[in-house]
């Protein structure tokens, strides 16, 4: 039998296909665009999903190393935050607003100050641009004709599996991520669909993540190449997904995140909330995990790799190798600490531990002597000095840490690895072979009674690396460029702030000015 998952990220759709063991049998990755429209704001077509989930299943039936035929199940997870509009005759309203979007700054003070008790109470977070409930709010006084026609709200990844299944839902955990949830007794809240003016009538039945939710119907079979009939379930957000398939499934395991954006993920054996953290339930039952975000990690590599890298980028087409391994190669002509060159990964203004929307990105230190590899593995560093950063408050918050697990696309990266090791000072378990769309193709099984339940799934099919741990010397001299971090951002916090003022980055535009 084959076992599939379908991740919808933030950058781009994996799809991997495993079988009972937990092999990989085959895998798939498209990537898609994100519009800018404004400062600070940032959309998705989700046609843009699907039209990327059938180009990819496209190419692995061509490959031909799985028969579609054997696929036993699928699940999905996606990006939290994210709500898909429809009106009455499920098309998309507008654009989806993205969890990194910042156009939602004021409503989020505003909410905050008006309602914050409730909302942390209710929903154990603060608001923040990142959230739903803000984002909705901003839509009720920018774009209200939006919110009229709107009849259902789905997420990102319940609108893909709608495609396949003709079924409206969402799963409880995807829901902690709108700030319309009441977290104590797992519903959605009316108090604080109220603070946008929105009915709970246009918010999906809730059910379980491994619950099965349908069926590939025949227009899905005949859109999507999948076979007809196949059990669909639910899945959940890729945040809580990825942790449980890197084996975080137990409390005192820290998941350590270099993707698009970064997490530093502590498992619970309750909820812990926090006004400077994220509170979500794990996949597995009765098990949370508290979170600190920065906003950008891995994509910052993606950024730098655009605009600065068109030597590696046409040394990759021309010899068929990662740019990310060149850019590595690069890195590694730098010494440990740049040459005093630092980053700060605050393209999109930053999360944990700042909430602090018009934060900027900066190079400091750089001098003539300075050079690309210089300015690569400074990146590398500062992503890593951030998630030390976003450390602080679970150190604050005096949560035990057992162990340090790396996943995400920047985990493949050895060099990244070994800083992370040196800048943490502790030994890094790297899984191997696991993230979302590993995480979704256990779900499946999970749901169908192919495994156990959710921990026997993770036992039976995870594998490990050899852990990576620090190197005293650079753990030593990293050790005296952390607080330099630190106290970069604290100085440089306020000239940001006067940035965005005089460019009018922290308002919104008029209405109808999309």
């Amino acid at each position: 039998m084959v076992l599939l998952g379908i991740d919808i990220g933030t950058s781009g759709c994996k799809v991997t296909a495993i079988d009972e063991r937990g092999r990989i049998l085959d895998e798939g990755f498209g990537e898609y665009e994100t519009a800018h429209p404004h400062p600070g704001w940032a959309e998705q077509d989700p046609g843009d999903w699907c039209r990327t989930v059938r180009a990819i299943l496209a190419n692995m039936r061509q490959r031909g190393d799985i028969d579609f035929a054997d696929i036993g199940s699928i699940a999905l997870d996606g990006s939290t935050h994210n709500a898909v509009l429809l009106d009455g005759q499920m098309n998309v309203v507008r654009p989806t607003i993205m969890w990194t979007d910042q156009r939602a700054v004021a409503e989020s003070a505003e909410l905050n100050a008006q309602h914050g008790d409730t909302i942390f109470a209710t929903a154990f977070q603060m608001a923040a641009p990142t959230w739903t409930l803000p984002q909705m709010l901003w839509l009720q006084l920018r774009e209200p004709e939006a919110l009229r026609r709107t009849s259902h709200m789905m997420f990102v990844k319940d609108y893909v599996r709608w495609r396949l299944t003709g079924e409206w839902c969402t799963d409880t955990i995807e829901a902690q991520g709108t700030l319309f949830f009441d977290m104590a007794n797992k519903q959605w809240s009316e108090e604080l669909c109220g603070l946008a003016d929105i009915s709970t009538d246009i918010l999906p039945p809730l059910v379980s993540p491994t619950d099965v939710v349908g069926k590939v119907t025949a227009a899905a079979a005949a859109e999507f190449g999948l076979p007809e009939g196949t059990p669909v379930v639910c899945g959940c957000s890729d945040s809580a997904v990825e942790g449980y398939a890197a084996g975080a499934i137990e409390p005192g395991s820290c998941i350590l995140k270099l993707a698009t954006a970064g997490n530093v993920n502590v498992m619970t054996d309750r909820p812990v909330p926090h006004p400077r953290t994220l509170t979500y339930s794990h996949v597995v039952p009765d098990m949370w995990y508290t979170v600190v975000a920065t906003n950008t990690a891995a994509r910052a590599q993606r950024w730098f790799r655009d605009h600065f890298c068109a030597e590696e980028l046409a040394e990759s087409a021309r010899d068929g190798r990662s740019v990310y391994a060149i850019m590595d190669d690069e890195a590694a002509q730098s010494p440990p600490g740049a040459d005093g060159l630092f980053f700060h990964p605050y393209l999109q203004g930053e999360r944990a531990p700042y909430w602090d929307p018009q934060l900027r990105a900066s190079f400091v230190g750089a001098t003539m002597r300075h050079n690309r590899p210089d300015f690569i593995r400074a990146l590398l560093e500062g992503v890593v000095f951030s998630l030390r950063d976003c450390f602080r408050t679970i150190e604050e918050m005096g949560l035990p840490v057992t162990e340090f697990r790396l996943i995400g696309g920047g985990a493949k990266s050895a060099l990244w690895t070994q800083i992370v090791a040196d800048v943490f000072d502790r030994d890094i378990i790297v899984p191997q072979g696991c993230d979302a769309s590993f995480g979704s193709a256990l779900l499946a099984g999970v749901g169908t009674g192919v495994f156990d339940d959710e921990r026997a799934a993770v036992r039976q099919c995870l594998t490990e690396r050899e852990p990576v741990s620090p190197n005293p010397d650079n753990q030593a001299h990293y050790a005296k460029l952390t607080p330099l971090y630190y106290r970069i951002h604290d100085l440089l916090a306020d000239v940001y702030h006067d940035l965005g003022d005089l460019r009018g980055q922290g308002q919104s535009p008029p209405p109808n000015d999309r």
